[in-house]
């Protein structure tokens, strides 16, 4: 019997209204709580601010400690030769025996003897890495060569052999004729490149979906599923990467999640994260989406050391069996990715994980035409992700059930849901807090003459003063992961990169705190945004 794991459609349930509706109010809550309180007693008000503000200082110190120690791991993990590594687990004894004595100090390689030991005991118990297969799914709107070629570049780069890689081009109908030319031009140009280099349209207005990529996806991956059966290719031993059609594999990607499959036993309910970097075209991008591009960046490095944290983001890989059991990504939302973290912990009831890939893929900053058209569609990014609030009450509706109807046990799946509800509420509250807090006890209470009240601005200035450490750690840091400036861009370029960081207050608020409450607003009317705003893809020459 199949799972229902699709989001509802129409009429909600109470308990799924009141879930939608949660994390926006507990979010304009906490920001009218704030003034009731200074309203009431300044006293009261600052000691509310001041555990607000403590804990951003202490996460400012969390995001120094796990940025350095993130972007340290992910150079180690860029210098791995992973093409051996994986060739070696096909004679695992044999390979065990040449490196036992080795003094290597590689990242990863005490894990890898013992994994060669193990699957040396093992014997015949796992997939050959001559067996695995990679099937890559780009999904495409509009998008002309000068996008999609590089990215499909960066997949025959891959040090992965081309004759287990099976490229497919998921393209939507509604896309037009543009589309489809440029999609056949492409088949032409990779034709012999790949295993197969696969066409999929998508068609426009399919009853049950979404206008977004989960739709989109999911066709492909239908599509994908009966090639492999057609060519008689093992589906259990194939591994499907989604990727967004401005995606760049960094070319030891591919051989790092074979790795992983191959030496987890329970790899059919793993998916494969790896780090997305926006850096494709940053020196492009106006000084406002760098910010967004650079901070994202560092949200996931950072993600990346937390492994109990790392749910799918944007482009990731899981097993092509484990995706046609749960009819592969939903077709009902426009944040697919995400969600699809939670689709597949319900459906293997509680027991998946994502697996970090220290191996990052790029992506890019939003640049187009024109300053304001950029900003704009910034904004609309950004929105669209945080409508991954919705997802609380997907979570929320099967964790507050009977015992009888609850999937995951209550204890399981509660601190999962509570830091999915903290973490969209925190974007929401944390910028215009920070920014105008200190404020607020003292205009509430502008006739009383109180030194609490006077001096909150002040004390509240010296803590986003050692707040700031996080900051100044991450500036340094992306200054080391830019790639090399353009010969078409002068020395001064390398000034505004460090200047760019005075408009982070300006951008936090605008980007993420109004961003937040757009889409938690969205929810908490019931005007549920069904369509995903495809971000236009501008190539500065």
């Amino acid at each position: 019997m199949r799972k229902n794991l699709e989001i509802p459609q129409g009429k909600r349930t109470k308990l799924y209204r009141f879930l939608e509706i949660l994390p926006g109010a507990i979010s304009y809550g906490a920001i009218i709580l704030l003034f009731v309180l200074s309203l009431v007693n300044p006293v009261l008000g600052a000691i509310y601010l001041f555990i607000l503000i403590a804990s951003t200082l202490v996460k400012a110190i969390g995001v120094a400690y796990r940025t350095i120690q993130g972007y340290e791991v992910i150079k180690r993990a860029g210098r791995v030769d992973w093409r051996t590594r994986v060739e070696e687990l096909e004679t695992p004894h044999e390979s065990y025996e040449r490196l036992a004595n080795h003094d290597s100090k590689s990242y990863h390689f005490s894990e890898h003897l013992n994994n060669l030991k193990l699957m040396a005991v093992m014997g015949s118990d796992y997939p050959k890495p001559s067996e695995i297969y990679h099937a890559v799914i780009m999904t495409a709107y509009d998008e002309g060569p000068e996008v999609l070629g590089p990215s499909i570049e960066a997949v025959k780069k891959s040090t992965f052999p081309k004759n287990r890689i099976i490229f497919v081009l998921a393209y939507e109908e509604r896309g037009g004729e543009q589309i489809a030319e440029t999609a056949k031009v492409l088949k032409a140009k990779y034709k012999g490149v790949f295993k197969d280099f696969l066409l999929v349209k998508h068609p426009a207005d399919l009853p049950g979906e979404v206008i977004g990529k989960g739709p989109n996806l999911t066709f492909a991956g239908q599509a994908l599923a009966e090639y492999t059966k057609k060519k008689h290719i093992p589906i259990e031993n194939i591994i499907v990467t989604s990727l967004d059609s401005d995606n760049h594999v960094a070319s030891k990607y591919l051989d790092s999640v074979a790795y992983e499959f191959i030496t987890h036993p329970n790899r059919q309910r793993l998916s494969y994260q790896p780090v997305s970097l926006f850096m494709n075209n940053i020196w492009d991008a106006p000084a406002p989406t760098r910010i967004i591009a650079v901070s994202n960046s560092f949200f996931n490095v950072i993600t990346t050391m937390r492994p109990h944290l790392l749910r799918n983001f944007a482009s990731h890989s899981q097993p092509l069996q484990a995706l046609e059991a749960m009819d592969f990504w939903s077709k009902r939302t426009i944040v697919e990715d995400g969600h699809q973290y939670w689709r597949s912990l319900f459906f293997f009831d509680g027991d998946y994980s994502v697996i970090p890939i220290r191996i990052p893929i790029y992506q890019d900053a939003v640049v187009d035409e024109t300053f304001w058209k950029t900003v704009k569609a910034q904004f609309v990014q950004v929105r669209r992700w945080y409508y991954g609030a919705s997802d609380v009450a997907y979570v929320g509706s099967r964790l507050f059930v009977s015992r009888s109807k609850r999937i995951i046990p209550f204890w399981q799946l509660f601190p999962k849901f509570w830091r999915l509800l903290d973490g969209h509420v925190t974007l929401a509250i944390l910028a215009p807090i920070v920014a105008f807090g200190g404020w607020i006890p003292m205009i509430m209470n502008i006739s009383a003459h109180s030194m609490v009240t006077y001096n909150i601005p002040n004390i509240v200035s010296i803590v986003e003063t050692f707040a700031s450490i996080g900051l100044i750690v991450s500036i340094l840091v992306s200054l080391k992961m830019l790639p090399k400036r353009p010969a078409k861009y002068k020395k001064g370029r390398n000034i505004l990169m460090i200047l760019q960081w005075i408009l982070m207050p300006v951008t936090s608020i605008v980007y993420q705190s109004l961003a937040a409450f757009y889409a938690q607003t969205r929810l908490m009317l019931g005007k549920y945004m069904e369509k995903f705003d495809v971000t236009k893809k501008v190539v500065k020459n």
